[in-house]
């Protein structure tokens, strides 16, 4: 589950791929420089951006003209595309190679998803690079997954549980499609009920749950006995206090909730009249007959060019909180006396 906003500058939609030709593999980890018979590519035009397979002797249609995929195929990364049928100066497109930020832009979406601004907050704060291994609940439309997955690669591994069968095995066919099956592995469980299977195995893990408390003993287990760190991402403040007192209670230390909040600004260079600081004349001078014939002049003064900013009337608003956390080693970890799990417990699991 992940409560957030849609993104309101860019209208995406994705193109359902043919299935004729087989399977393709797509790498969202090694990138290369011209695009290939069968890539998944990301078509981007003004604000718009759309995903589509390029498929040799086929065509993209879309309202700004046809775009034959043979023109496409060989052409570099990043090339300015125009279509074939209309000539003018908006008949083009964009031919982007995928990365984890724009896949999120332009996924199916399976479930509501996490964007840019709160993935790189919690990459950051968990402090993810190759080799490290990573426990994430939750899988969703996978768009975080591709993201982790890209930080901790080649030698790292995500674990990525859905308490969703058909959403798992969804995302399980998708990394294998975009060639990241070496990296990840997707299953069908529930959180709050099954233990992963994973023991002192990984370096980090994170919660997107609608009770985060109930998995945290599970979280812990399987994060190394030397430490590792934590974040629970959760829309409301009630659950974040329920996650702060539990993790308190486990021996949890550097507890801290963020919440990331985009703000955007219009830049534009606006004409300013300077004004004339000289003294102005106490009276003027009184005028006779044959000034009254004589049109007034307007005063004319000097423009300057400045750069003006203005907060955008609608903003994105809050989207959910990000709980940090890193659990010490087990030498100098200190727990609370266990508490029992309120009735109103079993009632969030349901």
């Amino acid at each position: 589950m992940c409560m957030l906003s849609n993104d309101c500058c860019l209208r995406t939609r994705m193109r359902t791929p043919c299935t004729d030709a087989g399977p393709l593999t797509m790498s969202f980890v090694e990138y290369k420089n011209l695009v290939e018979d069968g890539d998944l590519v990301i078509v981007r035009h003004a604000s718009n951006l759309t995903s589509t397979i390029v498929r040799k002797d086929t065509d993209y249609h879309n309202k700004f003209g046809r775009f034959p995929c043979n023109s496409i195929i060989g052409q570099p990364y990043g090339s300015k595309i125009m279509a074939a049928d209309l000539a003018g100066s908006r008949n083009f497109i964009y031919i982007l190679h995928p990365t984890p930020e724009l896949w999120t832009l332009v996924l199916p979406h399976r479930t509501q998803i996490i964007y840019a601004s709160d993935i790189a907050m919690v990459t950051h704060m968990l402090d993810l690079k190759p080799g490290k291994k990573v426990l994430e609940t939750g899988t969703g439309s996978a768009s975080l997954s591709h993201a982790l997955i890209r930080s901790i690669a080649p030698s790292g591994h995500l674990y990525t549980f859905d308490f969703h069968e058909e959403r798992a095995n969804k995302a399980r066919a998708e990394f294998e499609a975009h060639g990241l099956s070496d990296f990840v592995t997707a299953s069908h469980a529930d959180a709050t009920k099954d233990q992963f299977g994973l023991k002192d195995e990984v370096d980090a893990v994170f919660l997107d749950l609608p009770a985060p408390h109930l998995a945290l003993p599970f979280a812990d287990a399987a994060i190394k006995e030397k430490g590792g760190r934590l974040c629970s991402f959760s829309p409301c403040i009630e659950q974040v206090q329920r996650v702060c007192n539990l993790l308190r209670d486990m021996g949890y230390v550097d507890i801290q909730t963020i919440e990331v909040l985009e703000r955007t600004y219009d830049i534009t260079n606006t004409e300013i009249p300077e004004i004339s600081l000289e003294p102005q004349h106490a009276k003027k001078a009184k005028r006779g007959p044959a000034d009254a014939k004589i049109k007034p002049q307007k005063k004319v003064h000097p423009q300057r060019e400045m750069v003006t900013f203005a907060l955008q009337p609608e903003q994105k608003a809050h989207t959910g909180y990000l709980t940090f956390a890193t659990k010490p080693h087990h030498s100098v970890r200190v727990r609370a006396q266990p508490q029992p799990i309120a009735a109103a417990d079993a009632e969030d699991k349901e």
